[in-house]
C-alpha cells in the first residue's frame, strides 16, 4: 500500500471505532488509550487524534455505534411481531436467545453505563438507546409496560451473564407474561 492510498483510506475512521470497542472489551474503558486503539486498528497514533479530538469523543463514537447496533437487533426482532402475543414472544426471544445479551455486548454495555455515569454528556447515548428500545416495545405495550420490559430485558441479561443458575426460557416466559399480561 502506498503512502498516498493510506492517507486516503476511507475505512480508517471506522476501523478506529471498531478497534476502540475491541480495546474496551479487552481492557475496560479506564485502560483504553489512544496508543492501544491505534495498535488495535493498525493505524499510526496520529490518525486516532486526527479523526477524534479527544479520547472522550472517540469513546462516545464507539458507544454510539454499540447502541445503534444493539438497538437495530432489538428492533429487528420486534418488527416481525404482529400483535401483543407475538410481541411477548419477541421479548422472550430477545432475552432467552441473547439477542441483546451476548457476552461482548453485555461487557461493553457495562462499560458504557459506567462511563456515562462519570461523563454526563454521554448519558445521551444511553437515553437514545433506551428511547429506541421503548419505542419498539411501544407498538404493543403502554409506556410504563414498555419501560418495565426494557429494564427486564437488560436486567435478566445482566443477571444471567453472572448467575450460577441463569433463568431458562420457560422462567423468562413466565416473567414476561406476568409483566406484560400476555
Amino acid at each position: 500500500m502506498t503512502q498516498q492510498s493510506r492517507r486516503n483510506d476511507p475505512a480508517r475512521r471506522q476501523r478506529i471505532i471498531d478497534a476502540t470497542l475491541a480495546v474496551i472489551a479487552d481492557h475496560g474503558t479506564a485502560a483504553t488509550t489512544h496508543r492501544r486503539i491505534a495498535e488495535a486498528a493498525q493505524v499510526p497514533l496520529g490518525s486516532v487524534t486526527y479523526y477524534f479530538a479527544t479520547l472522550e469523543d472517540l469513546l462516545t463514537a464507539a458507544f454510539l455505534q454499540l447502541a445503534s447496533e444493539s438497538s437495530a437487533a432489538f428492533r429487528a426482532r420486534l418488527e416481525v411481531a404482529t400483535d401483543r402475543a407475538t410481541a411477548c414472544t419477541a421479548v422472550i426471544d430477545i432475552i432467552a436467545n441473547r439477542v441483546w445479551a451476548e457476552p461482548r455486548t453485555l461487557l461493553l454495555s457495562y462499560e458504557l453505563y459506567a462511563f456515562a455515569a462519570r461523563h454526563p454528556p454521554v448519558g445521551a447515548v444511553m437515553q437514545n438507546w433506551m428511547d429506541s428500545s421503548r419505542s419498539a416495545l411501544g407498538r404493543f405495550f403502554d409506556p410504563l409496560t414498555a419501560r418495565a420490559l426494557d429494564a427486564l430485558i437488560e436486567g435478566i441479561g445482566i443477571h444471567n451473564s453472572i448467575d450460577r443458575a441463569p433463568l431458562d426460557r420457560d422462567a423468562v416466559k413466565v416473567i414476561v407474561e406476568r409483566i406484560a399480561a400476555c
